[in-house]
């Protein structure tokens, strides 16, 4: 298959070819509707694939994969608007920015479950750093973060750190409000 993905160069790390091109056909054939119609704009978020030496340069196909997570998440948007209003759409949206909002206005150092004493997780401190930033993008109502900022944002990890499914789903919710309010 051909692909327009430069490889990684020398001794970085790079996607295996072969998952990568067998994830895009699969998801053209699910935008075609030819394919798995459960393909979304979340598991497009979501796949993660391995590494291998002289494999397809990581930036690009990151890339690649924001794109196609937009595309999914307008079609997405659209069938609901079309299924239930665009004021049902809108209301659920304010719903999501409103419980989004309820988790960024705990303290600091509080604003999810801490992982247990002998268990590591994402470092709080970076982490509220973070979602204050995303705070201050929301109070002023100006889109300055990307999603690909959001997707791609990586904390250190430390003893008794936060929770990394809370704030993976929360991060999630943020992405889908930057996509909602475009």
């Amino acid at each position: 298959m051909h692909t327009s993905f430069p490889l990684a160069t020398g001794s970085q790390l790079g996607y295996q070819q072969e998952q990568v091109d067998r994830f895009l056909e699969d998801a053209r054939s699910a935008y075609e509707g030819a394919g798995d119609e459960a393909m979304t704009s979340i598991a497009v978020r979501r796949r993660a694939f391995p590494v291998k030496r002289g494999g397809y340069a990581a930036r690009y196909v990151d890339a690649a994969m924001d794109r196609l997570e937009e595309v999914f998440y307008e079609r997405e948007r659209r069938a609901r608007v079309r299924a239930a209003g665009e004021e049902a759409w809108w209301d659920e949206t304010r719903q999501l920015l409103s419980e989004v909002r309820g988790r960024m206005n705990r303290p600091r150092g509080k604003r999810f479950r801490r992982r247990g004493f002998f268990a590591t997780g994402y470092r709080r401190s970076q982490v509220d750093a973070f979602l204050d930033r995303v705070s201050e993008m929301f109070e002023r109502r100006e889109l300055v973060l990307q999603p690909a900022e959001v997707r791609d944002v990586v904390f250190h990890s430390q003893w008794r750190g936060y929770d990394e499914e809370q704030v993976d789903a929360l991060l999630d919710s943020v992405v889908e409000l930057i996509l909602a309010t475009r």
